[in-house]
């Protein structure tokens, strides 16, 4: 079901809105599609926060990591 909206713009969300609308989008294009993205993004960026919250918790990656440092601390060549 299609809702309307109304929203008022600043100065910047103008000028991204005219940049959309160059590229051949209408208005309401524009904005949907602003908006799938906008939430896409934070969806993304959420998992991602999940996912280093795990691997952070998992002990034995961790432990993995470190010797891993280790190593490539010793390998690295004196200077």
């Amino acid at each position: 079901m299609a809702r309307s909206i109304s929203v008022r713009l600043d100065e910047d969300a103008q000028r991204a809105l005219r940049q959309l609308e160059d590229q051949g989008l209408t208005q309401s294009e524009a904005i949907r599609s602003s908006l799938v993205h906008e939430a896409a993004r934070i969806r993304a960026r959420r998992a991602l926060a999940a996912e280093v919250a795990a691997l952070e918790a998992d002990e034995a990656d961790r432990a993995e990591m470190s010797e891993v440092a280790t190593l490539m601390e010793q390998l690295r060549a004196p200077g």
